[in-house]
Formats: structure tokens, sequence, C-alpha cells
């Protein structure tokens, strides 16, 4: 059986953290800003965790983070 390559586009997108658990980052932050609230704002810096329904889909497209 050959190697599973890496979703390139998802191992930009992914992190995982120290645990095992992937992290993701906020949709709709790259522009319209200056029109959403501050709270809003506040929070596209920090990165969400993957919901558990989908963890197991995305280590499957990037197999380096699933460890």
């Amino acid at each position: 059986m050959p190697k599973m390559k890496t979703h390139k586009g998802a191992a930009q997108r992914l992190s995982v953290t120290g645990t095992g658990k992937l992290r993701r980052m906020k949709r709709g932050s790259s522009h319209l800003r200056r029109n959403k609230s501050k709270a809003v704002r506040g929070t596209y810096d920090a990165k969400q965790p993957v919901h558990p329904s989908d963890e197991k889909r995305l280590k499957r497209l990037v197999p380096t983070l699933a460890k």
C-alpha cells in the first residue's frame, strides 16, 4: 500500500496541541473587519478547537499531525 499524502491546504490551516487535539482559525477574518464589533474581531486572533465529529476526517487529511 502506498504512503498517505498530506493534503497541503489542510496542513496549512490546522495545528495540533500537545495533547493531540486539532485547532483551526475562524473564517471571515481576511476583509471587512472594520464594520465588525471589537468583540468579534478579537475572536479571530485565537485558534478554535476542531469539533470532535470532524477530527477523525481531518486527521486522515494530515497524517503527519495524527500522532
